[in-house]
């Protein structure tokens, strides 16, 4: 169940690093980011494009190598913890957000969930072996 749920969350992030990649300013747009030409465009593709793609193969890397899943599954957790605690500041900090951005808060609050059900699972079925 694991490495099917990773699997999941790293297709999705492949999706979203192509997405960024190929329609920067159309994905910079729908969260309400303005990309400058040079140096934003290249910030963009490297943390929106490289990032996602570096995030979906570290996800996808368990169904090559079961042993990478627990590992895998905490990294998850983790990152997901701090995006759903930094959205959620962002939402009481800052006014106008765009829908889209909502979406977003909905997607790593699921994800981040999914993550701590499943290590809750794994320590606590390992914990009453």
């Amino acid at each position: 169940m694991v490495r099917a749920f990773l699997a999941g969350v790293g297709i999705l992030y492949l999706v979203l690093a192509v997405i960024c990649s190929v329609r920067p300013m159309q994905s910079a747009r729908l969260v309400g980011l303005e990309i400058r030409p040079g140096s934003g465009q290249s910030e963009f593709l490297t943390l929106y494009g490289g990032l996602e793609f570096a995030l979906g193969v570290l996800f996808l890397l368990p169904i090559l190598r079961p042993a990478q899943a627990e590992a895998a599954i905490w990294t998850c957790l983790i990152l997901h913890a701090g995006l759903v605690i930094f959205r959620s500041v962002s939402f009481l900090m800052y006014s106008g957000i765009e829908p889209a951005t909502y979406k977003l808060a909905v997607g790593e609050w699921l994800i981040f969930l999914g993550a701590a059900f499943l290590v809750w699972k794994g320590t606590s079925s390992s914990t009453s072996s």
